[in-house]
């Protein structure tokens, strides 16, 4: 798979994207990085430590978020891309589901959608993604944590996103999946997803797992956010084990680490 100017051995290794959010309120690290220079040391500090992709995002989804004006996450968003273009060669992903902030971050060198709601909340972020012939990650997203079959409905929904995304012009070269831990799910919906990634690597795309710092962890381990890096270390082992292609994660290094031990192991160690 080609992101950016870079191509990814997505059947073969697994790869780190970077978080970098511009938010006040983020879950994790909200207000750390909102300033440009802070952006810029923490974008070089993560590719030194591994990172293949850097996730740019401007509004906070944590739950019970309060959801920001498109111009306002555009004036966070924009500048974050542009520094990275200018300063990194690096691909840059651009975390939003709002047409209008992906259609900005998109011209200002963006070089991946990563959408939150699949492709469903508006519908023309498939469209732009066709149209500047980029890769998207469709995540896995409900709006309440309901489920008849939830292994049968889950792979339904994406099904659906996928529909919407092949309607749009979107090729099966360019998308990612992601079971969308944290969202629609419940604390065990988002351990059986975690430890079944097969149902999304069985349709045939690459997946993306990202869970770090989550409440998944925090609830398992009664932790704060800033407390989780073991945990989210143990759900990027089991992603390289059920063949993930990308883990999303905040501490690079110490998830680099563990990907590069883990693949030793499954390699070398038969």
């Amino acid at each position: 798979m080609k992101i950016g100017n870079r191509i990814f051995d997505v059947e073969n290794d697994c790869y780190i994207m970077g978080i970098l959010n511009v938010t006040p309120d983020s879950f994790s690290d909200g207000g750390k990085w909102n300033d440009i220079e802070r952006a810029k040391q923490h974008t070089a500090d993560m590719i030194n430590e591994g990172a293949a992709i850097i996730d740019i995002g401007g509004e906070s989804t944590r739950p019970g978020h309060v959801q920001i004006s498109v111009q306002e996450e555009i004036d966070r968003v924009v500048p974050a891309i542009e520094m990275v273009k200018k300063n990194f060669d690096i691909p840059v992903s651009i975390d939003s589901y709002k047409s209008e902030v992906v259609e900005a971050a998109l011209k200002a060198g963006a070089d991946m959608v990563n959408d939150i709601w699949g492709l469903k909340y508006d519908k023309r972020v498939a469209e732009l993604t066709a149209e500047y012939d980029v890769p998207c990650c469709i995540m896995h997203n409900r709006e309440k944590a309901e489920y008849k079959n939830f292994h049968e409905d889950i792979i339904q929904d994406l099904k659906d996103s996928l529909t919407i995304a092949k309607e749009a012009g979107i090729s099966d070269d360019k998308i990612i999946l992601d079971p969308g831990i944290g969202f629609g799910k419940t604390y065990e919906h988002n351990l059986i997803a975690i430890n079944h990634l097969e149902w999304l690597t069985q349709l045939g795309y690459p997946v993306l797992l990202a869970t770090s710092r989550k409440s998944v962890i925090g609830l398992t381990l009664d932790l704060p956010a800033d407390q989780r890096v073991e945990g989210t270390i143990v759900t990027t082992v089991i992603g390289v084990q059920k063949k993930a292609a990308f883990v999303r994660v905040h501490d690079v290094k110490e998830n680099y680490r563990a990907i590069r031990m883990t693949q030793a192991i499954l390699r070398e160690g038969k």
